[in-house]
């Protein structure tokens, strides 16, 4: 899962700079006006109450929040569609892209044409989903064997250690009640979304493929339509 976090870091970075523009805002609001039709109680709903902290996490305006949250009553507003690609990359990595949109024939287009200018190429659907497992995947700010305990007693799978923290892996379905137990625990959840998970890791050791992986990623990530991209690429090149 190294590679994986690698990417996932290089997006928390990316994100934080987005912010400042608001593109991370739109990508954001998307996932809360589709979580937004399974209720608009966070309450009662709990991948809208994910999404509405991760929108918070980025520090996004109250009221962009309520926007999107009011844009599955309004009647005028183009509504979202989830769709999600999948394709192989620079040195055979599979890549799974999640997008929200309104119009499916201007997304895909916009997709194809990111990956096929940065070495990478749309694959047939279920292709390139079996190397991956959805899971849960929650990001603490505590580290140490004491923290690693109280997450496995909250019912998690797995754990990761990293430079800033903890990344902590669940099953699908015990996303919510993991993260809330990790809560009363005491422990500070900076992250909970549910994510494509590699199944084994396709090594990246040589800089000048991972280079040209990075950049295809940071390609098809930064299409306004696109919410997440997850990738096996296991990034071990030593590169700036």
């Amino acid at each position: 899962m190294a590679g994986h976090n690698k990417w996932s870091k290089i997006k928390r970075e990316k994100g934080a700079n987005d912010a400042k523009r608001g593109a991370v805002f739109t990508k954001i609001g998307n996932q809360i006006a589709i979580a937004a039709r399974g209720g608009t109680d966070p309450a009662s709903n709990s991948a809208l109450a994910l999404a509405i902290e991760k929108a918070k996490a980025v520090n996004m305006p109250l009221a962009n929040i309520q926007r999107a949250i009011d844009r599955v009553a309004d009647k005028n507003a183009a509504q979202l569609e989830e769709a999600v690609y999948e394709a192989y990359g620079p040195g055979g990595i599979g890549l799974i892209i999640e997008t929200a949109t309104d119009n499916k024939n201007r997304t895909y287009p916009e997709v194809r044409t990111a990956l096929t200018k940065n070495g990478g190429t749309l694959a047939d659907p279920g292709s390139v989903a079996f190397q991956f497992t959805r899971k849960g995947v929650i990001r603490i700010s505590e580290t140490g064997e004491e923290t690693l305990l109280a997450v496995l007693e909250a019912g998690a799978e797995d754990a990761l250690e990293e430079d800033d923290g903890m990344t902590v892996y669940t099953e699908q379905k015990e996303l919510g009640s993991v993260r809330q137990a990790l809560v009363e625990a005491g422990l500070a959840v900076k992250e909970a979304e549910l994510q494509y998970v590699p199944n084994m890791p396709v090594e990246v050791g040589e800089a000048d493929v991972a280079e040209k992986v990075l950049k295809l990623l940071d390609a098809v990530d930064d299409l306004d339509d696109v919410v997440n991209v997850h990738t096996n690429a296991d990034i071990t090149a030593d590169i700036a």
